[in-house]
């Protein structure tokens, strides 16, 4: 889930789509609402607490498939200098996930006043709130404070690992002296395999990058391997070894992926990744998708709360309660993106504190190349 706008008409609509999925799929899994309201949708209800997760799929083939535009658009690393590109995406996870993070303990206080249930996380000690900071909290073992924030440390996680195995491919290009050859993108489809056939297939990897990089290095490889003036040989590949990992052990979530990165392939090569679909919803949705994402969970634990307090046992009040968390969560996810993820809370305070100091600064990084 990129912090950004894809400005690719076909992505941001991927990634509406998915960001509603995954708020949906929160709202039937967590809180009482669902409870309440299932009587009236079972069917429904229980599709989007199974099934509306696995949109998550689309978020991590994106990623990928932007990173190597970014990073090594032609399949060799072109950052001259890998920490530095590390850290700026550490920044523009992190300072909106940050404000997120303190919305989310506000919104669980406040729910905690109303009604007492599982999904409300409990309130934090400073340790906790660092490592989630410091996007740890998964690898430390700490309960999470929102929905869904293992995804952001993910994220970092497998830009890493992209961005190393791209680093030692080119360190070997240059040791051996052999700069033609594809040493970045077999590196990479290395660690898709290694992650489709083993990592991915044992749920004790699923706090590490490996873990997921099958999803993430599909849009990868259907990135470098969509360009026109490529055969399309590389996708039939792709495609033929992620079918053998699912006939080795079917997952739906991988099926999804592989959906994924063969339609942004197809759309890249034909040209219409840009154009289509040409509608502004989905473009709008798709650039707020990241806010919606990060504030959602907290405005549906308050919803939650007040419904339970209000109408316990009543499914028609509970299920309209579920509707209203849902458009609330998209109202609070556009103000966000429009006063958060838009701006950069970190260069506002610095302008404000230090001016002087803040003015080269800014100068400087709006003359860096932005990663997604």
């Amino acid at each position: 889930m990129s912090p950004r706008p894809s400005r690719m008409a076909c992505i941001d609509a991927l990634k509406a789509i998915s960001s509603q999925l995954i708020v949906l799929h929160h709202l039937a899994f967590y809180g009482p609402m669902s409870d309440a309201a299932h009587v009236l949708a079972p069917d429904l209800l229980d599709w989007f607490s199974q099934y509306a997760r696995i949109a998550v799929q689309a978020f991590l083939v994106i990623s990928g498939f932007l990173a190597a535009r970014s990073l090594a658009p032609g399949g060799h690393l072109v950052v001259p200098h890998p920490l530095q590109a590390i850290w700026r995406r550490y920044q523009k996870l992190v300072v909106p996930y940050s404000v997120a993070i303190l919305i989310a303990i506000a919104g669980a206080a406040i729910a905690r006043t109303w009604m007492h249930h599982d999904s409300i996380p409990s309130a934090p000690d400073l340790h906790q709130f660092l490592a989630h900071v410091l996007l740890l909290h998964n690898v430390l073992d700490f309960d999470a404070l929102s929905a869904g924030v293992w995804y952001v440390a993910i994220d970092l996680q497998l830009f890493v690992l992209l961005i190393v195995a791209l680093w030692a491919a080119r360190r070997c290009a240059q040791w051996f002296d052999v700069g033609g050859s594809p040493l970045g993108p077999l590196a990479v489809a290395g660690l898709v395999v290694a992650s489709l056939f083993w990592f991915n297939r044992d749920a004790a990897w699923d706090i590490w990058a490996i873990y997921f990089f099958g999803a993430y290095g599909m849009g990868t490889l259907a990135f470098w391997a969509s360009a026109p003036e490529r055969s399309p040989v590389a996708l039939l590949v792709l495609g033929a070894v992620v079918l053998a990992a699912l006939i080795v052990d079917f997952r739906l979530r991988i099926a999804v992926a592989l959906s994924i990165a063969l339609l942004l392939a197809v759309a890249r090569r034909g040209g219409w990744l840009d154009r289509w679909p040409q509608a502004p919803s989905l473009a709008f949705f798709g650039r707020i998708s990241y806010s919606v994402f990060l504030v959602h969970f907290p405005v549906c634990l308050v919803v939650n709360a007040v419904v339970f307090h209000v109408a316990p046992n009543r499914p028609l009040l509970n299920a309209l309660g579920m509707i209203l968390a849902w458009l609330l969560s998209n109202v609070a996810g556009t103000v966000f993106h429009r006063y958060v993820e838009s701006t950069d809370p970190l260069r506002a305070l610095r302008t404000a504190l230090w001016p002087a100091r803040a003015e080269p600064a800014q100068r400087q990084q709006g003359g860096q190349h932005r990663s997604t």
